[in-house]
């Protein structure tokens, strides 16, 4: 008996490299027999993602947050996703603190790639945060959203190795090719 795919819903702000590496996965990788991305929405018109995914030929869904209140925001994105029948819910650099009425519309279902190890540091610009703390080590971590900032339960984790990285953008390469990897695995 052959399983039904998965249903990704990819929510982007960004460049998209963490949607890039899911929809390679998802066509030719890891993903290919397990999953299927349905729809990339953004919260900001000119992100490059949506260039990106409309380039992969995936269906996009652009919803501008500016000047709106996070819950009604939220509540109009999360009906709108709906319609698409997402099994998962995938941020990929969505740059949105989802509220409480987004993450009980999906419960257990939105999963976060996250550039730090989330015990020890929560919210933006972690590869900043390990950068100017001169780690020799970071990690990146994918979890489960919860109602809290980076406080899901942890799916998966793997370190990046930040020995003799001389600068801020070399961190960055780094961090981005491990998750770049793990985010599909996970």
């Amino acid at each position: 008996m052959e399983t039904r795919r998965q249903r990704l819903a990819v929510l982007v702000s960004g460049r998209g490299s963490n949607l890039e590496a899911l929809a390679k996965s998802v066509r030719s990788g890891l993903l290919a027999p397990l999953a299927e991305i349905v729809v990339v929405a953004s919260n900001r018109p000119a992100a490059p993602a949506l260039v990106k995914a409309r380039t992969l030929g995936l269906s996009t869904l652009c919803l501008p947050s500016k000047g709106r209140e996070r819950e009604d925001f939220d509540a109009e994105l999360a009906e709108r996703l709906a319609g698409y029948r997402p099994d998962w819910i995938a941020l990929a650099g969505y740059l949105r603190i989802l509220s409480p009425v987004f993450v009980r519309r999906f419960p257990g279902r939105i999963v976060n790639v996250h550039p730090a190890d989330t015990r020890q540091h929560q919210g933006l610009h972690g590869y900043q945060w390990a950068f100017e703390r001169g780690l020799a080590e970071t990690k990146v971590t994918v979890h489960l959203v919860d109602e809290g900032l980076d406080t899901g339960r942890i799916v998966a984790q793997r370190a990046v190795d930040l020995r003799g990285a001389g600068s801020l953008e070399e961190v960055e390469r780094r961090g981005l090719a491990v998750e770049h990897a793990l985010y599909p695995e996970a």
